[in-house]
């Protein structure tokens, strides 16, 4: 994807939609001074740039056990094969490749400890994955609404 620029009616229909995705286009357009019809237009060019990449649910925190588990691969297997595997994986969310210490990060949730250990015995068993560092997450920081 190429940089997408967004003007400030852009960023403010994205934080709105990242408070609360089921924001009404016309609670939308209220906010923004657009109608209902161009907050439409506008939501859809950015889903159909890439920007926006889902609508989803935020679970409460303690309802599941959210877990990184911090990943090393084997040079001669590409880390993208690997990340394409861990997210075939139940439990594991969402995969990035970074850079450091380790080559991929892997953010898991899980209902159980058990769940957990079994999601984190099934990342190892990956083939290229040289070997892994779970941390369990016990709070989360959210950012405060930000109005502009």
């Amino acid at each position: 994807m190429s940089a997408v620029w967004l003007d400030d009616i852009d960023r403010k229909i994205l934080e709105l939609l990242s408070q609360d995705a089921r924001t009404s286009y016309k609670q939308m357009g209220e906010a923004v001074g657009l109608s209902e019809g161009a907050v439409r237009k506008r939501v859809k060019r950015l889903v159909e740039q890439g920007v926006i990449k889902r609508f989803t649910v935020v679970i409460d925190d303690k309802s599941v056990i959210k877990a990184l588990t911090m990943i090393n691969v084997d040079p001669s297997v590409p880390t993208p094969a690997v990340a394409e595997s861990l997210m075939k994986i139940e439990g594991v969310q969402e995969v990035y490749e970074v850079t450091g210490v380790y080559d991929a990060i892997a953010l898991i949730m899980a209902s159980d400890m058990n769940m957990l250990n079994r999601c984190i015995d099934s990342v190892r068993r990956v083939r290229g994955v040289r070997n892994t560092n779970t941390c369990i997450i016990l709070k989360s920081v959210q950012p405060q609404s930000r109005s502009r």
